[in-house]
């Protein structure tokens, strides 16, 4: 398209993101960007003049599937009869960077993880200017990103970044090397996100970082991770507060008095523990014995007894044992979360444990553990919300469904998906709902009260 015509049709853009929400987040972030260079939305490849793709390289084969998505994104422009402008964002292009050009003549601008406000200059010179392919994934300090920007994709929830980056390096984790060190965001930035996200009628809001209950506010000593939710709790507008993810080394005791006397705080921590063998928990330097882990959460229940606890596990670690996995399985019984987040190993690029430790379980092994983790956890789910029928629960109305008319579902303060049968001018609103079903990844149950 050349300069001429775009200054008569407005040039359209698509974003995707994969992977966790801080890169959802930041799919957000870089629409928001694009609007504001005078872009617009559009959901059909085959109409975009830009696309961009936000990756995630935590995930197995993540660069297989950006290059499968690639050649899907040529084939729409082709049938088409255009060319779109394609940016790869993200941590496999902070990753990968100018070796991605290597493997595919379809990419025009790779962005990393920390040069994300770079976006709409040089997609717009590769649209107007015939410059070759752009790189930019050099390191950048600052975290601070323009109030009001954001390009929010859910109407009731709002993301908001507290910390970029992550200084742990445990020996599976890739983010480190494609978030950057830590870097703390200033707390009145954040608190300014918040209030506008709040006065834009986004009721919860979810508060990101790589180890987000590490955080101290860079522009006041006294700012912890418990002062800012106490922070958080009091803006206006504000009914739930959720945050992703912290570390089990880092729940404080400040942490659980803030559970206490602010009851925005949602009732659900999740509070990965990776495996439930010391042995594996100290090759992955995680820096807390199995023992340890059940202490935190025997901590967690006493000062929040109705708190509901989610996890993530690894299975096929190099090394783990037959017995190492055991340890993984007895954990689970023992802990009882209320959802789990399970993976097989899988080597990453520049991590320590890809450095150090040969990938010795084999894949068929990995299958077969990972399949015994989560009928397990299959069950305590199940039982678990077989035991919340007939309860009264305060749902936030926040999805409707796509199969069934007058169909919504929501989430309790614990974090549970309830399905229940109202009207779509229901949403983003607070509903008593009694529970009267019971499934392993969710519940069913039917609306007494919706507030007014």
């Amino acid at each position: 398209m050349t300069a001429e015509k775009a200054r008569d049709v407005a040039r359209k853009y698509l974003v995707e993101a994969y992977g966790c929400q801080m890169n959802m987040h930041d799919g957000e972030r870089l629409a928001g960007l694009l609007e504001s260079a005078g872009f617009e939305a559009t959901a059909d490849p085959a109409d975009a003049d830009v696309i961009v793709i936000n990756t995630c390289s935590v995930r197995e084969r993540a660069e297989e599937k950006l290059f499968t998505r690639l050649g899907e994104f040529r084939e729409a422009a082709q049938a088409a009869g255009h060319t779109p402008v394609i940016a790869v964002t993200g941590c496999v292009a902070q990753q990968e960077g100018a070796a991605l050009l290597k493997r595919s003549r379809l990419i025009d601008v790779v962005i990393g993880t920390q040069q994300v406000k770079q976006l709409p200059m040089l997609v717009t010179r590769a649209l107007d200017e015939d410059i070759g392919p752009q790189v930019d994934i050099n390191p950048h300090e600052d975290v601070s990103f323009p109030l009001g920007i954001a390009r929010r994709a859910d109407a009731v929830k709002a993301y908001v970044n507290i910390i970029e980056g992550c200084n742990e390096f445990c020996a599976f984790c890739v983010v480190p090397y494609t978030r950057g060190h830590e870097r703390m965001r200033p707390s009145a930035e954040i608190l300014a996100e918040v209030r506008d996200a709040a006065a834009r009628g986004h009721r919860e809001i979810q508060l990101l970082g790589q180890i987000v209950n590490h955080y101290q506010a860079p522009d006041d000593a006294a700012c912890d991770f418990a002062s800012l939710l106490e922070q958080v709790h009091e803006v206006p507008g504000v009914e739930r507060i959720r945050f992703a993810s912290p570390h089990p080394r880092h729940v404080t005791p400040r942490l659980l008095e803030a559970y206490q006397s602010l009851p925005r705080i949602c009732r659900h921590l999740h509070l990965p523990v990776q495996s439930g063998s010391t042995r594996v928990l100290a090759a992955m330097r995680r820096r807390y014995s199995r023992e340890r882990y059940l202490e935190i959460l025997g901590e967690v229940r006493a000062a929040v007894p109705d708190i509901c606890l989610s996890t993530d596990m690894i299975v096929g670690f190099p090394g783990e044992t037959a017995a190492d996995f055991d340890d993984t399985l007895s954990l689970t019984a023992q802990a009882r979360f209320h959802s789990m987040f399970s993976f097989k190993y899988s080597p990453r690029p520049r991590t320590l444990a890809i450095k150090r430790m040969p990938d010795d379980v084999s894949e068929d092994e990995k299958t077969r553990r990972i399949v015994e983790l989560q009928a397990l956890q299959r069950e305590i789910q199940s039982d678990l919300h077989r035991q919340s029928v007939g309860t009264v629960e305060q749902v936030l109305v926040d999805a409707t469904s796509r199969r069934r008319e007058h169909e919504l579902s929501g989430r309790t303060s614990g974090n549970v998906v309830v399905n229940f049968p109202g009207e779509s001018s229901w949403m983003g609103r607070l509903a008593q709902v009694r529970i009267t079903a019971a499934g392993p990844n969710s519940v069913r149950g039917e609306v007494l009260e919706v507030e007014a």
